[in-house]
């Protein structure tokens, strides 16, 4: 059983939502925030990333999180944000690319987070937890969302579908991106009803985005419960705000690499090595998308080719050593390239798919690069059902979820 609950979101007037409305916090340097809220004083990067009012150096000082505070409470002062009068869901949909994706914001249990009814698929690092910790804290409000993904449950759909049918929603806007943004606020006790139980027949909810999100969440969650120590489960501090997708909704794009260099080896040498593991052809065009799993785009020399894993170079039935990405790195980039923990090795890239196949070839060099086939949803829920962690830059979800349309306030 899942949990997702209304809640009275603070969120942008329908005249402000387009202009309070940003990219998430983490998708930008301090040079782009910077630029993407010049001139615009009700841009929500304010809050989600105040220091383009303090400066780079402070960007995880206390005058930071302060600052992020005090611009949270100076925009509900403004105007720029208000208060929802009740807990209502939201549906939020956006289109990019004639492709739709819509999702419920509500409220999930930092409970279930912690006995893996939400389950996990990777891991997370200490320094962008505690940034988000501090955030959360100071702000006493979660100002982004979790992306969660669930199986398709019929019941919610219809509530859904029902609901757009017959009423006009509240915010509709292109963002700069080319991406559209549609909420409609569902405040009918029956229908919110309905969308509860909903849920409650969904047997796990997966994060696709925002792990650190969800464990700095939790993190200040236990810290609020140790600060109340008579707390019920019942207080808004228990729960963490999420957009929640149906998986047939979901769209993973490819996770592509390159590495700046051959390990020393020249080409002819680096082709002869990888056609122990691979068969190795020419593309039919270039750049070039391998066109199923276990095929992979290579970009060598100005070349493209098409480069498929030969049986028994990987363990098909394995959840985690299946995954093209594992394949590549366990027989290629590590025993050719010298590339042992891609985490942490200065000669790899890793490029989003938003970025294009030419991003690739243009920054091969005297290097090779890689285009993966996407990671599909039924491979990231086969991975966080059987408890294992995807290797890093494994998925790369679009469209992102607009920051600033609304946030949860923890406690007051």
């Amino acid at each position: 059983m899942a949990t997702i609950r209304p809640f009275a979101a603070i969120r942008p007037p329908k005249e402000y939502a387009e202009q309070v409305s940003c990219l998430p916090y983490d998708v930008m340097n301090h040079k782009e925030a910077c630029d993407m809220a010049a001139g615009n004083a009700s841009s929500y990067l304010h809050i989600c990333r105040a220091d383009i009012d303090t400066s780079e150096e402070e960007i995880h000082d206390t005058v930071t999180y302060e600052q992020s505070r005090k611009s949270l409470e100076d925009f509900l002062r403004r105007g720029f944000l208000v208060r929802e009068s009740k807990p209502c869901y939201y549906i939020y949909r956006q289109l990019m690319w004639g492709r739709v994706q819509t999702g419920i914001v509500g409220c999930a249990s930092v409970d279930e987070y912690l006995d893996g009814t939400i389950k996990k698929h990777e891991l997370t690092r200490k320094e962008k937890e505690l940034d988000r910790i501090n955030h959360f804290d100071t702000c006493s409000t979660q100002t982004e969302p979790v992306f969660l993904a669930y199986r398709k449950h019929e019941g919610i759909s219809t509530a859904v579908r029902e609901w757009i049918k017959f009423h006009k929603p509240e915010y509709n806007f292109t963002s700069e991106d080319g991406v559209t943004h549609i909420l409609w606020p569902v405040d009918d006790d029956a229908v919110i009803e309905a969308i509860r139980k909903g849920f409650e027949e969904v047997p796990a909810l997966y994060i696709a985005d925002g792990h650190h999100r969800t464990a700095s969440s939790a993190a200040v969650s236990a810290k609020r419960r140790t600060q109340h120590p008579d707390y019920t489960g019942q207080e808004e501090f228990n729960y963490l705000m999420a957009v929640t997708f149906c998986d047939e909704d979901l769209f993973i794009m490819d996770y592509n690499r390159v590495v700046q260099d051959l390990n020393g080896l020249d080409e002819p040498a680096f082709l002869a090595r990888i056609a122990e593991k691979f068969t190795v052809t020419p593309a039919p065009a270039a750049p070039y998308a391998p066109k199923a799993k276990h095929e992979f785009g290579m970009c060598l020399g100005g070349k493209w080719y098409s480069v498929t894993a030969k049986e028994g170079s990987y363990d098909a039935a394995h959840p985690i050593e299946s995954l093209d990405c594992s394949i590549l790195q366990a027989n290629l980039l590590a025993p050719v390239l010298g590339i042992d923990d891609p985490r942490t090795s200065p000669r790899i890239d890793f490029v989003g798919g938003i970025r294009g196949l030419q991003e690739l070839q243009d920054r091969c060099g005297a290097g090779v690069a890689f285009s993966l086939y996407p990671v599909t949803m039924a491979d990231l829920f086969h991975v966080a059902d059987s408890g294992e962690i995807m290797p890093p830059k494994s998925t790369w979800f679009e469209p992102k979820l607009r920051s600033g349309l609304f946030a949860h306030e923890i406690e007051r």
